[in-house]
């Protein structure tokens, strides 16, 4: 087929199932640790003049079973909604074959994204959570927040959720959404960091979730952060945890880690190591001697290319998105 594959929002919802992709996210981590993929540093445009930056994304990965190579470029502008009545994030996605380098598909990268979000936090919670974990807190009833209890609750059994968020609008959304699921209930940041599983998606610069709110062996998703200067845990949190990360170099730059990381309140001393050495069984995940845990994940593009193969390989037996001779290759 010399043709290009164009999957839009609905067809990588269809093809993406969550157990698969969680199961694709940990091998894209381990491949990363054992040193066999490329992740080149996310490079940015920053656009002041328009309140906004783009962001590009290269990987490549060998899970051994499959390899896939991609890039996602994606881009963050907070006035879209109110001057254009856009999305404030957007992504595409360009996905390859890394043999011969032909496009296989442009994907709706911002789907994506928040699909192997969940699914990144969803594989952190499985080897750093307590085995019978049942109640969830969320801190941020925003977008990412669905993909986070969809996500976790295919590892462990989640029966009570607490959501907790500004916006009560939001918060009853969350909460239409999933009452048929769960025993799900508004209320506040507090309560939420008291349950087993806590999964933080906010934009704050200053920490929202306090040392004694958290529950003595909660394990907490720390998804919010995503640039310089943003930070959701208070310091005290981090620095009692079991704290686990991504990607040193990125969670150091815009991680939930940059801020008490670059004051010095926090070393690579107080790092317990990353998520791939877990996964591959080089350090332990959890064990009966801890206590709060933490996942800083900034997002990989290595996740992105993963999520793209999983969504590519199911689209023709899904007879979905939309084929077009892209390079003009077709006979």
């Amino acid at each position: 087929m010399r043709k290009t594959l164009l999957l839009n929002k609905d067809d990588v919802h269809e093809n993406v199932q969550m157990p698969e992709l969680i199961s694709a996210i940990e091998d894209a981590f381990a491949a990363y640790e054992s040193g066999d993929a490329q992740m080149p540093p996310k490079s940015y445009i920053d656009l002041p003049q328009y309140n906004g930056d783009f962001r590009s994304m290269p990987a490549y990965l060998d899970a051994g079973d499959w390899d896939a190579a991609g890039i996602k470029w994606v881009n963050v502008h907070p006035d879209n909604g109110d001057k254009y009545d856009l999305p404030t994030v957007m992504g595409t996605m360009i996905y390859s074959d890394p043999e011969n380098a032909f496009p296989l598909a442009l994907l709706d990268g911002t789907e994506l994204t928040m699909l192997r979000t969940g699914a990144a936090a969803a594989v952190a919670t499985d080897h750093l959570a307590v085995e019978d974990a049942s109640s969830m807190g969320i801190v941020g009833a925003g977008v990412q927040s669905y993909t986070q209890l969809r996500a976790i609750s295919e590892v462990r059994d989640i029966e009570e959720v607490v959501v907790s968020d500004l916006d009560e609008e939001r918060v009853a959304d969350f909460i239409d959404a999933f009452e048929d699921e769960f025993d799900i209930r508004a209320g506040s940041i507090e309560e939420a960091a008291s349950c087993d599983v806590l999964s933080t998606v906010t934009p704050v610069e200053s920490p929202i979730v306090p040392r004694e709110a958290v529950g003595d062996h909660t394990h907490i998703n720390a998804m919010g952060a995503d640039a310089e200067g943003k930070h959701e845990l208070a310091d005290e949190v981090l620095l009692d945890a079991k704290l686990v990360i991504d990607d040193h170099a990125q969670t150091t730059h815009s991680g939930e880690i940059n801020v008490p990381y670059h004051d010095g309140v926090l070393t690579d001393d107080d790092i317990y190591g990353a998520i791939g050495d877990i996964v591959l069984g080089n350090l332990d995940g959890r064990t009966d001697a801890d206590g709060i845990s933490v996942f800083d994940s900034t997002g990989l593009a290595i996740q992105d290319v993963a999520a793209a193969h999983v969504a590519y390989e199911h689209a023709f037996e899904n007879d979905n998105g939309y084929a077009f001779d892209l390079l003009g290759l077709a006979e």
